[in-house]
């Protein structure tokens, strides 16, 4: 980890010294065998303080787009970020480079793989000591990995759309508003997979949730507790949902709220999931997911900012 730390900053210095003729300074990094990602950050020489992006569910990559998704949001976010004086580091999903050189064992994968991934990301540029504060922002599934990892010696936590239930609660949930028909028989399911480490009595159309092969990543999943996580966080704590945001409702991020006091809450009118302002109809807001032209809420950089400026 010393090689790396002494690169980062030898790369840096060399950044600045030669990439004077613009404002920003972007560069892919490999900060560890399974995480490549981009470092996007003014061109002043000056420390600035510098935000692991931490992406949702899925093989989302260091842009936040999947396969089937465009939309740019993560990649975004950080040139919004950069405007403002601030650095970032967003990365590919460890899952991204496995699907395409077809190296993915869904059954080996769990979820303190992501958390040790973002935890890899923040430690790598700490020991730089490149950077004047260090702060993890996590969206959706992310906001709670920013919780976990935020419990280590951070400046803040930044959770976007992150769940204030364990998965299982919040599937059943989405059931229960969706296809209730399914909620009771998603319910058994879990608790048998939280008791056994196996569901076996599960309707086939819920099977995206609970085929064998996903089984163990679902249940590590589950066994966190964002609200419990989050309360054990002694940073700063910003929280932001968006209410036109049609897969985490608002009411999430109260619970998270209840959970530790302390933290600031934002509720963005208009923002949905992929923080785009929608206006309209559920189909405008579907379209917005691969839409990557459509620029960020106005209002997100600025909370973002005034909360890591302060």
């Amino acid at each position: 980890m010393i090689r790396f730390s002494l690169f980062l900053v030898f790369l840096i210095c060399s950044i600045l010294c030669f990439g004077q003729t613009t404002n920003f300074e972007s560069i892919d990094l490999k900060v560890s065998q399974l995480i490549e990602g981009t470092l996007l950050r003014p061109a002043d020489q000056s420390k600035v303080p510098i935000v692991i992006i931490v992406q949702g569910s899925g093989p989302t990559d260091r842009n936040g787009n999947q396969p089937m998704m465009k939309n740019n949001s993560l990649k975004l976010l950080a040139q919004g970020l950069q405007e403002q004086g601030i650095a970032s580091f967003r990365y590919d999903k460890r899952i991204v480079p496995m699907i395409k050189n077809r190296t993915l064992n869904e059954s080996a994968l769990s979820f303190n793989d992501f958390i040790q991934d973002a935890s890899d990301a923040l430690n790598y540029f700490k020991k730089s000591q490149a950077f004047s504060n260090y702060y993890i922002l996590g969206h959706s599934q992310g906001g709670l990995i920013a919780a976990i990892v935020g419990q280590e010696n951070v400046d803040g936590v930044i959770s976007i759309a992150g769940a204030g239930q364990s998965i299982d609660a919040v599937i059943v949930a989405q059931l229960e508003r969706q296809a209730p028909g399914l909620a009771e028989n998603a319910e058994v399911a879990f608790n048998d997979l939280r008791e056994t480490g196996k569901a076996s009595t599960y309707s086939p159309g819920l099977a995206s949730i609970f085929r064998p092969e996903i089984q163990p990543f679902m249940r590590s999943w589950m066994l966190y507790d964002p609200q419990a996580e989050l309360a054990k966080v002694t940073a700063p704590i910003l929280l932001i949902n968006g209410d036109n945001d049609i897969q985490v409702n608002p009411a999430e991020a109260a619970l998270l709220k209840k959970a530790n006091p302390a933290a600031t809450l934002k509720i963005i009118v208009g923002m949905n999931h992929v923080l785009k302002n929608i206006s309209g109809s559920d189909a405008e807001n579907g379209q917005s997911y691969n839409n990557p032209n459509l620029p960020l809420h106005p209002e997100l950089i600025g909370q973002l900012a005034e909360f890591i400026k302060r």
